[in-house]
Order: structure tokens, then C-alpha cells, then sequence
């Protein structure tokens, strides 16, 4: 075998894009261990690449290598040294992204963000359809809340219903709120995860400029990933904005009595933690608060549940890639949650509701198992 040469100037190189802590790893495995591709035997190994990454040496810049990593936090809160390994991946990334080597799907997103201001390829003005028939209040600094619309759920048709769910609701409990519509751009999330800071950075700013000509004070989201944008990486940037995912905003209404439901479904549901909204930001108990609510306490629990649920696979820019079906996360998921016997699979994020429904249908669990978003639970029960 070839013998490598470790090159220490990729080390410091990668220490000044943003992977402080790369050399506090001292090779335990807690990561790999934790790491969810180790349940489906993939080709990602992050104490692996990360040791490639201290020493330099090339040949971890394949797709499903590099960019393998679906950021979805686990590592993190398992590393005994603090080591923050998803700024090590998106260090490793930015790389990669300043060689001009993303790999196709990921360059197409993240073209179409700083074109149309979305990553789906579709116009800006596709923006906005999704509303058509809806009687969607435009947003103009008189509402208390600007309702932020994943870009997944303006154009995707099945995400759809979530952002129509999400008006009904809103207008049943008599919320002041707003859509800003085409001049919207995406949060840009995954572009930041992929790697290109400089457009993250681009638009980020050209969001919170926007928001603050607009006179946005208070932003429900409906997807957690535009949720820890918002909450954990603009302020960076300047912004000063309060920001709520959804179901911490319906709980709360809930609570105090402005959110009522007519009713009570007679199912059985179990409930998918995304990442993003889980070990990410900690919201755990809102969604359950939700899910027993409309169900009147059937909320039945999967066995890796909280800040062990298993990912569903999309996050870090994955949901553009194509996952072979013996590496999809999201297939496990499907069998973990029909074997609580639930009728309906519950989360609250666009990309576990894209990856659950495709899984669903790769599993033949269709007549088995529904999936449903959080918000189409509580308006079907107004």
C-alpha cells in the first residue's frame, strides 16, 4: 500500500476556515460509534475523516465520504472533548467548494439559491404558488408575525400541505401574521452545511436587510433547519429577530387557550424526532404536547427516541444526493415506527417528510403506516 504523506498546512488551512477544535481529537470513536451510517455499514467513518483531516492526506473527497455527513449532531453530543465535528466537516467542505469540486447535485442547489433564491431549480416566482385560492396575508410590518415557508414546502407538492396546514391553523387562532412571498429567498441553510460560506453569508445578509425593511419583529418557522438558521447562525450576521418553530408557537397556543380543537383523532401516532428540532435546539416536549392533544394521549414512542432518534438522512445537503436503499436511515425509521403498531408517523420538518414518504413507498409499508406533518394533525382536529 502506497504510503501517505501527512501535509500539516491542509491542518492549518482547515483550522482557519472554521475547524478550531480538529486537533482536541484524540481518535476515541465516540463519534464513529454514535454515527448512524455505522447501523447501515456505509463508507462514511467521521473519527476516520477527521483523522485524515489532521494529518492532511487526500482521500476523503468522494460524495459519499465527505459528504456523507447528514450534521445531524449526534457525534457532537457524544465527543467527551467538545470537539465540534460538524465545523470540521463544513471546513472540510468549504475546501472542496473553493477547489470547485462539489459534487453535481450540490453545485445545481446551491446555483439555483443564488439565482432563484431556492435550491429546487424552480423560478422565484413559483415562490408563491402554493397559496393560490388561500387568501395568504401579505406581510407589511402591521402583523405581528412573518410566517417563513421552507422553500421545500413552496414548491414540493406533498410539502405543500404543510404550509397550507400551517395558514389554517393560524387563521383559526386568530393570528396576526404575514407571508413576504417572491422576495423571500431560502434561509440557506444547507448551503452553509455544503460548505459555501461565501453564499451563505450573501444571503443571509440580503435576508435580514430584507426583514428589517419590512419590519419583521417575530418569525414562525415550519422547518427546524430554517429555524436554527434564524435562531443560531443570522445573529451573527446582525439579526434581531424572535424566532419560533412551529410547534413551540402552536403549544403555546394551545396552552393558553387560543388554539381549540373540535375534536380528538381516533388514531394512533408515534412521533419522529428531527434533527434540527431535537439535539439541535432541544425541542422535544412542544411536539408530544401537540401529538397528545389531537390524538387525546395516543402518542405511542419508537425505541430511539428524544437526542437518540435515528436521523432520517437529508440533512447536510443529502436530500439533493441519491442514498443507495441498503444506506437509507430513513427505511430503518419506517420499520422502527411500524412496529409500535402506530396508524400515522408524526414529525415536524419538510426533509423528514420528504425522506419518510419516499421510504414508505420503498418498504411497502403504504397501507401500513401514514406520514404526517405536526400541522396536518392539529388542523385536521379544528
Amino acid at each position: 500500500m502506497e504510503a501517505l504523506t501527512p501535509l500539516y498546512e491542509v491542518n492549518e488551512a482547515l483550522v482557519g476556515m472554521g475547524a478550531e477544535k480538529l486537533n482536541l481529537c484524540m481518535q476515541c470513536g465516540m463519534c464513529a460509534g454514535s454515527c448512524p451510517w455505522r447501523i447501515v455499514d456505509g463508507p462514511f467513518n467521521i473519527r476516520k475523516m477527521i483523522r485524515m483531516a489532521q494529518l492532511g492526506v487526500e482521500g476523503y473527497e468522494s460524495d459519499d465520504i465527505l459528504f456523507g455527513c447528514t450534521t445531524c449532531n449526534k457525534c457532537v453530543l457524544k465527543c467527551p472533548r467538545g470537539v465540534t465535528i460538524i465545523d470540521i466537516v463544513k471546513a472540510m467542505r468549504g475546501m472542496m467548494v473553493e477547489a470547485g469540486s462539489l459534487p453535481g447535485v450540490l453545485k445545481t442547489a446551491t446555483g439555483s439559491v443564488h439565482s432563484q433564491g431556492n435550491p429546487w431549480s424552480e423560478p422565484r416566482e413559483k415562490r408563491v404558488q402554493w397559496m393560490s385560492g388561500l387568501d395568504v396575508p401579505k406581510f407589511d410590518g402591521s402583523q405581528e408575525y412573518f410566517l417563513f415557508v421552507c422553500c421545500t414546502s413552496t414548491v414540493d407538492a406533498r410539502s405543500q400541505k404543510i404550509a397550507k396546514a400551517m395558514v389554517k391553523v393560524l387563521k383559526a387562532a386568530g393570528v396576526s401574521f404575514g407571508v413576504i412571498g417572491e422576495e423571500e429567498n431560502c434561509c440557506a441553510e444547507s448551503v452553509r452545511k455544503i460548505g459555501d460560506e461565501e453564499l451563505f453569508t450573501k444571503t443571509a445578509e440580503k435576508n435580514i436587510k430584507l426583514y428589517s425593511e419590512k419590519g419583521v419583529r417575530k418569525v414562525i418557522t415550519t422547518s427546524p433547519h430554517c429555524f436554527y438558521t434564524f435562531s443560531k447562525e443570522y445573529p451573527e450576521f446582525g439579526a434581531d429577530f424572535e424566532v419560533m418553530h412551529y410547534t413551540q408557537f402552536l403549544a403555546k397556543l394551545l396552552e393558553e387557550g387560543k388554539l381549540k380543537l373540535s375534536k380528538t383523532l381516533d388514531t394512533t401516532v408515534t412521533y419522529h424526532d428531527p434533527c434540527y428540532l431535537g439535539r439541535h435546539s432541544e425541542v422535544y416536549d412542544e411536539p408530544r404536547a401537540l401529538i397528545s392533544a389531537v390524538t387525546g394521549g395516543k402518542l405511542v414512542e419508537m425505541k430511539r427516541i428524544r437526542k437518540d432518534s435515528l436521523c432520517c438522512g437529508a440533512g447536510g445537503g443529502r436530500l439533493w444526493m441519491e442514498t443507495p436503499p441498503e444506506w437509507r436511515f430513513s427505511d430503518l425509521r419506517i420499520h422502527e415506527a411500524c412496529e409500535t403498531g402506530a396508524k400515522i408517523l408524526a414529525t415536524a420538518c419538510p426533509y423528514c417528510i420528504s425522506m419518510l414518504e419516499d421510504s414508505r413507498k420503498t418498504t411497502n409499508k403504504e397501507d401500513d403506516i401514514e406520514i404526517k406533518d405536526i400541522s396536518e394533525l392539529i388542523a385536521e382536529a379544528l
